[in-house]
């Protein structure tokens, strides 16, 4: 059994890195990927005109796709539609927002929503995820095939990344990071902090990986270039590739090497 997923986040259409996105592109379509999973933040502002410039971009993808929404794809200026209808945008341009699933080929992913609109905290552009939302995950992952890789896809890292250049501060997220453990889910895509990581959470038997993808928006952070992800799943080893842009091509940043745990 072998997966080849592309992972990316950030892209920030509105204020994109243009070649870097136009190079990812060509990967994309030449890579043979098995699924391209988008984990939030298509825009900058939320703008018409941005949600335009990312559905242009996702039907350039050959592959099946799996698109999460992420904290800059609510509206930024229009406040009403923000509390009231904050996806609506997302929607009409992208695709649903509260989730999404692909299953086949040996694996499942389940897209969940850790955005929100409003909140009742100072800084609506961290993440939240709900009992009912772990609940409605795990509960699909039960009904799959048991020998499936099980992967989760949202835009806010669960728990924190160590040393990193911003926090996600999810409401829910370490609780759902143990029930996804326990549920062994094998990966949990994220975004949000435009820098590129791995790590096992710390529950249960250590093989439930967070992976991170960075931007390829001029938004960079922490030193790191603009960037996607690279997973290769084959029988019990997952191996990460983050390519990082150098101005003219993508190469290797960072690598990282895992194991499945046996079912």
């Amino acid at each position: 059994m072998t997966v080849r997923l592309a992972h990316l986040s950030d892209i920030h259409f509105g204020g994109e890195n243009k070649p870097a996105v136009a190079a990812a592109t060509e990967m994309l379509n030449a890579g043979a990927f098995d699924l391209v999973v988008v984990t939030g933040d298509l825009t900058r502002y939320a703008e018409v005109s941005e949600f335009a410039a990312a559905a242009a971009w996702l039907a350039q993808i050959q592959a099946p796709k799996l698109v999460t929404p992420g904290n800059h794809d609510a509206p930024y200026l229009a406040w009403a539609e923000r509390i009231f209808a904050p996806f609506r945008r997302y929607e009409h341009a992208i695709g649903p927002a509260p989730a999404q699933i692909h299953l086949g080929g040996g694996f499942a992913v389940r897209g969940l929503n850790t955005a929100r609109g409003a909140q009742p905290r100072l800084n609506w552009s961290k993440g939240q995820i709900s009992r009912r939302q772990v609940a409605a995950a795990v509960g699909w992952f039960e009904d799959s095939d048991r020998d499936c890789v099980r992967i989760v896809a949202c835009h806010h890292p669960l728990t924190e990344m160590i040393g990193g250049p911003m926090t996600a501060r999810v409401w829910g997220g370490p609780a759902a990071a143990r029930g996804f453990t326990q549920a062994q889910v094998d990966l949990v895509l994220s975004g949000h902090i435009h820098a590129p990581f791995t790590w096992p959470y710390g529950f249960g038997d250590g093989k439930t990986y967070a992976v991170g993808a960075g931007t390829l928006s001029t938004r960079e952070r922490g030193g790191a270039p603009p960037s996607f992800n690279v997973v290769d799943i084959e029988g019990a080893a997952i191996r990460i590739a983050a390519l990082g842009w150098t101005g003219s091509h993508f190469e290797p940043y960072r690598t990282w090497s895992v194991d499945r745990r046996a079912r």
